[in-house]
């Protein structure tokens, strides 16, 4: 069987240096598929990156079988059957998000035209933010792939959603289930509490709490970014590299009967999301490396209103980067 190929942006950075040996030690893909790392990173973080590959090289991992570097996103994504887009400009002081999405727009433009150059069977996940609309573009910029293989992640806020259920119920993070984020990975997103459950159960009646899901659960998963930054002084990497490969994994093998996981995917229309957004819905594997929107998922008034807040939010992002989104 010939090695997998898998590339990986931004591949210098912190999110890359967490995610890049836990890929090459095998724990996505198996240990009996050996890998071949195809790297991408800008011009002046290339000496950067001869040491992470000199460290991959040391760890001595026996499903990696290469790893290749460039600065040219062609050559790193030529051959590719799955390209993880870590590598994204992060907001400055005083930056504004159309700022950001616009300056990030140029990245996944250029990134998007290459994909569009590599593998027909490639599988792309967007992680460097801000990932719904980066993804948007770079999924136009890349139309002879099937829409269906691009997402964008939002398997970070899922495990920081079910982190917090399982702390404020006293139970394990494997008693929790079937919490969905809908919308946008931002502040805007709705972590659904109403259709997760804790030990099977619904989670409302677990938490018995509904005032506090409302507003400390739903406050503190939104800006659980902004909140690392500011104790830590950079972004989540760890926890960030950790949900792009369980993004992985839950495509990988079956969805266990009855769950479900959150994954922001193109809208067919679903749950009223204007088609052809980039939004958060429940996932299930729907085959082997695919997905499926989950149907019939019962959203009361007011998750209605929170996930129509945050679809607002992303038709105003597409609006802001209509430009470079080619029909």
């Amino acid at each position: 069987m010939q090695p997998i190929r898998v590339a990986v942006t931004g591949a210098a950075g912190q999110l890359g240096y967490s995610l890049l040996f836990r890929l090459a030690s095998g724990e996505v893909f198996g240990s009996n598929r050996s890998m071949i790392l195809q790297l991408l990173e800008i011009p002046p973080a290339m000496k950067v990156l001869e040491g992470v590959v000199m460290e991959l090289e040391d760890c001595a991992f026996p499903t990696l079988a290469g790893v290749e570097t460039s600065d040219d996103p062609e050559k790193a994504f030529a051959g590719a059957e799955w390209a993880l887009l870590v590598g994204a400009k992060p907001r400055g002081p005083g930056m504004e998000r159309s700022d950001l999405l616009k300056d990030n727009g140029k990245i996944f433009i250029a990134q998007g035209k290459a994909l569009q150059r590599a593998s027909k069977d490639i599988r792309i996940l967007v992680v460097g933010n801000p990932c719904n609309t980066n993804c948007l573009i770079a999924m136009h910029n890349a139309p002879d792939i099937p829409k269906e293989r691009f997402a964008a992640m939002t398997r970070l806020d899922q495990n920081r959603a079910v982190a917090q259920l399982a702390k404020k119920a006293g139970v394990s993070v494997s008693a929790v289930t079937n919490m969905t984020i809908w919308g946008n990975h931002s502040a805007t997103q709705f972590p659904d509490f109403e259709n997760a459950k804790i030990n099977g159960q619904p989670a409302e009646t677990a938490i018995g709490d509904r005032k506090w899901l409302e507003t400390e659960f739903t406050t503190t998963v939104q800006k659980r970014g902004a909140t690392v930054i500011a104790a830590r002084g950079a972004s989540s990497a760890a926890s960030a590299a950790n949900a792009a490969l369980d993004h992985l994994k839950s495509l990988l093998h079956p969805t266990p009967p009855g769950q479900w996981f959150s994954g922001a995917v193109v809208s067919d229309g679903s749950y009223g999301v204007t088609k052809g957004l980039v939004s958060s819905f429940p996932l299930v594997r729907k085959g082997v490396n695919d997905w499926g929107i989950v149907q019939g998922v019962k959203l009361s008034e007011y998750g209605k209103r929170m996930l129509g807040t945050s679809v607002k939010e992303l038709e105003g992002e597409r609006d802001m980067v209509k430009d470079m989104l080619p029909s």
